[in-house]
């Protein structure tokens, strides 16, 4: 069973998650309205692993005995100036969800909640690579400038991001 402690904090990175899932679709939404079809397409595929990592908490609290209760996703922002401005906020967002999940796992440490700190080693990882992915997205974008024949075959490259598989429950 899990100390309510734990599970308060679980519900809210299910939250979090789905935040998370939001500002992507809101982000696609944006690209796909200035014709960036292949950033939109990447925003979408990441909006769907938020989705999958929402509800791989979700699993873990129910699986553990406890209870999800979820909560309101706020209104993400909706304008951003440039391709390099979305993977810029991508990238600060990814760095806060690291520190949430960081959070989380020392939470789980402090009350000695093995389980739940193990199921969060694979949100660790998982941090690590989107960080990795967003950053070097970032850079290319940067060493474009206003390249606009660079930008757009970064957009058809990323128009290949195959479609995510959903992560084991545990």
């Amino acid at each position: 069973m899990l100390k309510e402690s734990v599970q308060s904090a679980l519900n809210d990175q299910i939250q979090a998650e789905f935040h998370s899932a939001y500002l992507y679709l809101s982000m696609a939404a944006w690209c796909e309205a200035k014709n960036f079809d292949g950033f939109a397409h990447w925003m979408r595929m990441q909006a769907q692993e938020e989705m999958f990592h929402a509800m791989k908490v979700y699993d873990y609290v129910n699986m553990t005995g406890g209870r999800v209760l979820l909560q309101g996703v706020q209104q993400p922002d909706v304008d951003w100036d440039t391709p390099l401005a979305i993977f810029q906020a991508s990238l600060a967002h990814e760095i806060y969800m690291t520190g949430r999940i960081n959070d989380l796992l020392g939470l789980a440490m402090d009350e000695r909640d093995h389980a739940t700190a193990n199921m969060l080693q694979w949100f660790i990882g998982e941090q690590v690579e989107e960080e990795a992915n967003v950053d070097g997205i970032c850079g290319k974008l940067t060493m474009m400038g206003d390249n606009m024949h660079a930008v757009y075959m970064m957009d058809r490259e990323l128009a290949a991001r195959p479609v995510p598989t959903p992560p084991a429950v545990a």
